[in-house]
């Protein structure tokens, strides 16, 4: 286990979410008020954890018998895990009475999948990232119907389950194929053998499967599939997370078994696979969502889109690369909650209010929702000073520095054509009258949740070099 008292103050953010999650049990099995308990518990968790990590972002080490890393850039994914789960929770507190979901297993099942996500990005084996991938997945399969009464719930859940253990299945099979050739599932053994093995086919197959697995799980074209159901059935909070921390732990999981072999150059071999599926995600996600009227489905599209620019930074295989796609996921992150956050809130009974229509006239009826959402689709957008707009500056600038400038040009287009869709929502708040009243439910600590996300979009389109820095100086 630990060989000395440090090692264990270095795990202590997994060890604080672990905690928590039997004392959550504990509190759920025991006390007739959970659900009100359980959602200041989980936050109070996740800021620990997340504020932990930010501040030993040096203790660098690899624990657990070289199973687990801890620190620098590892540290930086637990905090946009931890951070964003807690923006979640508190947009649930009153979302889920709402959505008739009040359960103290709601939160239990989303520290759970947190813990499977900090697994993933401290992982230092493929077992460790099977085993935090699933501990995610099947928490993240529950959560989409956690209201079983609802059939669109119940739809999305089972359509995740049955296409997530597909996805899987390529995941085992890669790793299944990286074992028989490397002999050994340790990714340092793995990159010390690369030069013999990068001429094996069978290893290279291995290798493909794995992305193909984690391409399902990053939503990039063609296994998208699953996105947009799965967004529009599942609560709104719950997509939220899907979109946030679940892509920000699935490109965590690439980034870290992969690292090497991505800023040594040597995983340019797949550099064509990459730059295929960047550019079908970004042109895809981009033109569909012009044609959603609703706005989960156009969100979704929009995760599909950012998903290929996430992966020209994959594809740059270099150091400005990773760390340009771990600011864009940051950023990303927050932006995307805000969005979320302020579709939770205005969203009505019985799934209402979620058509583009229902948000005519909204910058007269709800002006501060309205700017605050008008904030997030500036950013969504890439427009500048917001935190978007840096996000895809950096991969761009990785994309031309590894001599793929056609990639970066065809990123700049599909943003050009993504600015239609999100400004329609600006103009439809601002420039449209609506008929119909919507009534929409006061919820402080949801709104709270959207202040803090959009402080932070703000945040980091103003000072961009304070976090990108970080992360390379940490990489």
């Amino acid at each position: 286990m630990y060989n000395n008292i440090q090692e264990f103050y270095n795990t202590l953010p997994l060890v604080i979410v672990a905690a928590g999650i039997l004392i959550a049990t504990t509190i759920e099995m025991y006390s007739k008020k959970s659900e009100n308990i359980l959602s200041w518990f989980s936050i109070l968790i996740f800021l620990a954890s997340g504020f932990y990590s930010l501040f030993t972002l040096d203790a660098r080490s690899v624990v657990l018998q070289n199973m687990l890393a801890t620190g620098g850039y590892v540290n930086i994914f637990y905090f946009i895990f931890t951070f964003s789960a807690a923006i979640i929770c508190f947009l649930s507190i009153d979302y889920i009475k709402k959505y008739d979901a009040y359960f103290g297993e709601y939160y239990i099942l989303m520290q759970t999948s947190v813990l499977g996500m900090m697994l993933m990005a401290g992982a230092k084996d493929l077992f460790m990232i099977f085993l935090g991938l699933e501990v995610m997945s099947v928490s993240f399969y529950v959560l989409a119907g956690i209201n079983r009464k609802r059939l669109t719930a119940t739809e999305s859940a089972l359509k995740y389950f049955l296409l997530g253990a597909f996805a899987t299945g390529f995941i085992v099979y890669g790793i299944a194929l990286i074992y028989g050739t490397a002999q050994s599932t340790s990714f340092e053994v793995i990159t010390t053998k690369f030069s013999e093995l990068s001429g094996n086919l069978l290893f290279l197959t291995g290798v493909l499967l794995f992305l193909i697995g984690f391409s399902f799980k990053i939503a990039a074209f063609p296994f998208h599939m699953w996105v947009p159901d799965v967004y529009q059935g599942a609560p709104s909070t719950v997509a939220g997370l899907f979109s946030t921390a679940g892509k920000a732990a699935a490109f965590s999981a690439i980034i870290v078994s992969l690292f090497v072999l991505f800023t040594s150059g040597a995983m340019r071999i797949i550099t064509p696979y990459l730059s295929v599926i960047s550019v079908l995600s970004m042109f895809f996600g981009s033109i569909v969502a012009i044609a959603q009227t609703n706005i989960k489905r156009m969100l979704a599209y929009s995760s599909i889109s950012h998903a290929g620019y996430l992966i020209i930074g994959l594809a740059a295989s270099n150091t400005e690369g990773i760390a340009g796609i771990i600011f864009y996921l940051a950023a990303y992150s927050f932006m995307n909650l805000g969005a979320f956050g302020i579709v939770s809130i205005i969203e009505g009974k019985e799934e209402a209010n979620l058509e583009l229509n229902s948000y005519r006239g909204l910058g007269t009826r709800q002006p501060l929702l309205a700017a605050l959402l008008s904030l997030f689709m500036f950013s969504l957008a890439g427009i500048p000073p917001f935190a978007g707009f840096f996000g895809k500056y950096y991969i761009f600038i990785a994309a031309i520095e590894a001599k793929l400038t056609w990639l970066a040009i065809l990123g700049v287009l599909s943003s050009v054509i993504s600015v239609y869709f999100y400004l329609r929502l600006v103009v439809l708040m601002y420039f449209y009258d609506s008929s119909e009243q919507i009534e929409i439910e006061r919820s402080n600590t949801g709104l709270l949740a959207v202040f803090i996300s959009a402080i932070l979009v703000v945040l980091l389109g103003v000072l961009p070099g304070s976090l990108l820095n970080l992360i390379i100086s940490y990489l």
